[in-house]
């Protein structure tokens, strides 16, 4: 007989819902792959421990390195889907950032933050902060991990992330320009399809936060009310949308507001006509997101 509470308290399709006895059961399963060698474009990818107290781990993707000096771009990059579903790990990930560190010649690390609501926001921003903390540490070859140490330029390093991810890419890049971290440059960053707040309350993101109002006074909500915003690391942004996504407002008023604030960098939208929400994920073979990543590669080698 099944002992399970079936009640639902909280729903929110289509991404989880909450049953009574505690137990989450999210909608969406993302399929996970291991790390490796990718025989197409012979990028190699491989996981590190970030912090042995939080369990939070990444991934690292590599392109052909030629000879033991090169020393290629970093980016630091943190997957979507809503703070409580996702992987660093998983298949869309690999994917995209396979494209990327092969089309732009760069390294990538992305970061395996804690997924609400086991683990309540803040919680994933402080562990993608923690994430960019750990690469600070290879200041000077003296980091944990060799293929950064040896072959990542940490003066020219980049933030990136979709949806929820941009989020905490915008929330990292503010961190860093208000702190600081010793031998780390940030060249800019690529908010992708982002996600923000509105005037209206956000149900699912106040209960993954209960700290928030999950409206747009809330500074990791929207940005204008930061009074950090013009602290933000980095001299260049790349805000990209999409047509027909229901985010796409946001992410327009995401670069008006960082192009009318005392940030004083440079930043640039591009739209990609008639697709939705991170197509580039969904669908990585869609003949919009070659041009898609295209863009960025030339925003990364321009930065």
């Amino acid at each position: 007989m099944d002992s399970f509470n079936t009640e639902i308290t909280h729903n929110f399709p289509p991404f989880f819902k909450v049953y009574k006895d505690g137990r989450v059961e999210r909608y969406m399963v993302f399929k996970t792959v291991d790390a490796g060698h990718d025989p197409v474009t012979g990028v190699q990818s491989k996981d590190v421990i970030i912090s042995p107290e939080t369990g939070v781990k990444a991934r690292i993707f590599i392109p052909t390195i030629n000879g033991p000096d090169q020393k290629l771009p970093l980016l630091v990059h943190y997957h979507g889907g809503g703070f409580c579903t996702g992987s660093a790990f998983g298949v869309m990930a690999k994917n995209f950032l396979t494209s990327l560190v092969s089309k732009a010649n760069i390294i990538a690390i992305s970061i395996d933050y804690r997924l609400a609501p086991e683990h309540p926001l803040p919680i994933a921003y402080d562990d993608s902060w923690a994430g960019l903390q750990w690469v600070a540490a290879h200041f000077n070859g003296r980091g944990p991990e060799p293929w950064i140490n040896n072959h990542a330029d940490l003066g020219r390093v980049f933030l990136a992330g979709e949806s929820a991810g941009a989020n905490i890419a915008h929330y990292v890049a503010v961190q860093a320009g208000t702190t600081g971290l010793a031998g780390l440059e940030i060249r800019g960053f690529l908010i992708v399809h982002p996600f923000f707040g509105s005037e209206e309350p956000d149900e699912m993101y106040k209960f993954l936060c209960p700290t928030s109002s999950g409206c747009d006074d809330d500074p990791k909500l929207n940005p204008a009310v930061d009074p950090n915003l013009e602290k933000a690391a980095g001299a260049r942004v790349l805000v990209c949308v999409a047509e027909k996504d229901w985010l796409k407002n946001r992410g327009v008023a995401y670069y008006e507001t960082l192009d009318k604030s005392g940030w004083g960098g440079d930043v640039e939208i591009y739209e990609t006509l008639g697709e939705d929400h991170c197509f580039h994920m969904f669908n990585p073979h869609s003949e919009k997101a070659s041009p898609l990543i295209e863009k960025m590669v030339h925003f990364i080698h321009q930065a």
